[in-house]
């Protein structure tokens, strides 16, 4: 989780604090707040007064765990294991810790606290505790796994029963409303999943608010705490606003007047009176509510955050979009190139082309926007930054996009868009200004080959780079095999070794496995990022260290490689890979068309039919890519693993 809460003391300098949290941010890639010195603090006190809620409404509406998991996780905007799944990873002996301070600090005799009476350990918990079910770590909690079955608690008695049930389609489809419209609808339906979803999220939103004066400097903290801390698409006060302040702040009172709430405390005052109730909530474009303070507070500035463009925000703070700020020179549906023009102090030097296409795939009309780009940076820019705000860098090519064009001419009309795919990625590569591929999330399939054609790659902590087509039946078909073999040589060249295949091994592995990184490291190992490329902790600073690594290459004299041939291993080295792939065959650890597709991979990066050492140029391996992708275009195990990706989002084993 990003989440790291700092606590002051009477005695600690501003500058200690202000020093720590711009380590943190960018050092660690934390997301900071700034929490009173509390029970539990921001997202424990908030986030398990929530699963204590949970735990008690489950009881309330005769709910199993299962449905309940499936109703508060991805459902609900929240971690997909839910409340319960979230419980045993964390381990119940964790848990219960963290409610004992509750217990320890709060209530009669001890610090005031209305909610008091909610803090006590469930007695489900505590049996589970007594039997030293401790969750995942144990091996059984509320959830026990049996071979490859999940089985689920029955709390009265205390025996594993078959798990797996789901909620109820018609909540699912309640969920996918505007907020609004969702509230509404949970509120006021008779079954027992939606009113106990409706319960739950009432249960957070009277909390908070009572609470926020106490434990926060803003409302904006608690939001973040969830966010970052428990996982939450929004926090509580983002998903109230969103609702309708007043109209959602009303239906809390009505609960809490009909005696259906957790506490009788009303809620404070300045939820219906006063600044808050004019602006239509906690967050506005001036700050988030200090209940304290009695006034809105901006969000703190320090240096380090002068490096984020366009950090995280909240629900009514208007922060600037990426979207549209800045300066735009070109815009369709597939691709924006711009620039920042002096937002920030930036010098507006630098062009920055953002993928428009759903999860950023690859269309043809992607690849001429990025050409295009090239083209502007050239004549008017010192280099060119492909980089989006969201969760991903490009999850591959638009195989949607090529179905057309297939089903009219076959896999002869392909090569052509595989062509001029391939032409794109080497124009990035021999570009006259540096081209600088800022990674976040998933670089996957012809998302890794566009960043590997870069001059540099800028990389966030959390990114997972991989050529994953064998998943789909094809080989990459953009350079991705051209890339391996180039990079390969070129190893060679640096080593006392020169004999290419012990360099290539790990590559042509990794691409026959669709192995991906599993973070910025790991596809450092793997070869999608080298030495020389800059991993960042804080997706919210990758932005600019791109732009910097672009103008700081161009200031040093940026000159593109030399194209020039280079050694492949040839026949021999194809024929010690093809003999190692019939033996996991025949061991039955892959498919007959799985060994299919990794001979073709081999037959790429090993140069084809040619004798070992010969030299190729990029063009070359190119054709025998292309070759290959069109081959395995027109093989009915392919279609199959295609159409099955397409349809449900799996892969296909055949």
């Amino acid at each position: 989780m990003a989440l790291v809460e700092l606590i002051n003391t009477p005695t600690t300098q501003p500058a200690v604090l202000d020093d720590l949290e711009a380590f943190v941010t960018t050092a660690l890639g934390k997301g900071v707040i700034r929490a009173h010195d509390t029970p539990n603090f921001i997202a424990n006190r908030v986030g398990i007064a929530g699963m204590l809620a949970i735990i008690k409404q489950t009881e309330t509406f005769g709910l199993t765990y299962d449905v309940v998991d499936d109703l508060t996780g991805k459902k609900l905007g929240r971690a997909s294991s839910g409340t319960f799944r979230t419980a045993d990873v964390v381990g119940l002996d964790t848990m219960a810790h963290v409610i004992r301070t509750l217990q320890d600090n709060l209530g009669e005799g001890k610090i005031a606290d209305p909610f008091a009476a909610m803090y006590g350990t469930p007695p489900v918990l505590a049996r589970l505790l007594e039997a030293k079910s401790l969750g995942q770590k144990t091996g059984a909690g509320f959830y026990k796994k049996v071979g490859r079955d999940i089985l689920r608690l029955d709390p009265e008695s205390m025996e594993y029963v078959p798990g797996g049930a789901k909620a109820d389609e018609v909540v699912g489809r309640m969920l996918k409303k505007p907020a609004g419209e969702r509230l509404g609808l949970l509120r006021h339906a008779e079954g027992a999943e939606p009113r106990f979803l409706w319960a739950v999220l009432r249960d957070q939103f009277h909390y908070a608010a009572v609470h926020l004066a106490s434990i926060a400097e803003s409302a904006r903290d608690i939001d973040f705490a969830m966010r970052w801390g428990f996982g939450a698409r929004q926090g509580p006060f983002e998903l109230w606003q969103e609702a309708g302040w007043l109209r959602v702040a009303n239906w809390i009172k009505d609960d809490i007047d009909a005696g259906k709430a957790l506490s009788t405390a009303p809620l404070p005052d300045w939820v219906f009176n006063g600044p808050v109730a004019q602006a239509g909530g906690v967050h506005t474009p001036e700050g988030s509510w200090s209940a304290s303070g009695r006034t809105f507070v901006p969000r703190r500035k320090l240096p380090v955050y002068e490096r984020q463009h366009f950090p995280e925000s909240v629900l009514g703070a208007n922060a600037p979009s990426f979207a549209t700020a800045g300066t735009t020179l070109h815009e369709d549906d597939a691709i924006r190139l711009w620039t920042l023009g002096s937002a920030n102090g930036d010098q507006g030097d630098v062009l920055i082309a953002s993928i428009k296409t759903k999860m950023h795939a690859i269309s043809p009309d992607v690849s001429d926007g990025l050409v295009m780009g090239v083209a502007l940076a050239e004549k008017s820019y010192k280099g060119l930054v492909i980089w989006s705000n969201d969760e991903n860098f490009s999850v591959g090519a638009d195989l949607q996009a090529m179905l057309p064009a297939f089903m009219m001419g076959g896999a002869a009309m392909i090569d052509g868009v595989e062509a001029e795919l391939q032409n794109a990625m080497l124009r990035l590569r021999y570009a006259s200004v540096p081209v600088v591929s800022a990674i976040r999330g998933m670089a996957l399939g012809g998302g890794c080959e566009l960043a590997v054609h870069c001059a540099r790659r800028v990389a966030a902590m959390e990114s997972y780079i991989g050529l994953v087509e064998v998943g789909v039946g094809l080989v990459p078909g953009a350079g991705g095999l051209t890339y391996i073999a180039r990079r390969a040589a070129e190893n060679m060249a640096r080593s006392s070794n020169k004999d290419v295949l012990p360099f290539l091994t790990e590559g042509f592995t990794a691409a026959a496995m669709a192995t991906v990184g599993t973070s910025a490291p790991d596809s450092r190992k793997l070869g999608y990022l080298l030495d020389s490329d800059v991993i960042v902790p804080n997706k919210d600073e990758l932005l600019f260290v791109a732009i910097n690594e672009a103008r700081a290459l161009y200031t040093s004299g940026y000159r593109p490689p030399l194209k020039r041939p280079f050694p492949v291993v040839g026949r021999n080295g194809l024929a010690t890979i093809k003999g190692q792939l019939v033996n996991m065959r025949d061991g039955g650890f892959i498919s007959a068309h799985d060994f299919h597709i990794a001979s073709l991979i081999a037959h790429v990066v090993c140069g084809g039919d040619v004798d070992a050492g010969t030299l190729v140029t990029e063009e070359y391996l190119m054709t025998l890519e292309r070759q290959a992708f069109c081959a395995l275009l027109e093989h009915p195990k392919t279609q199959d693993r295609i159409m099955g990706m397409m349809s449900t989002g799996k892969p296909v084993r055949n």
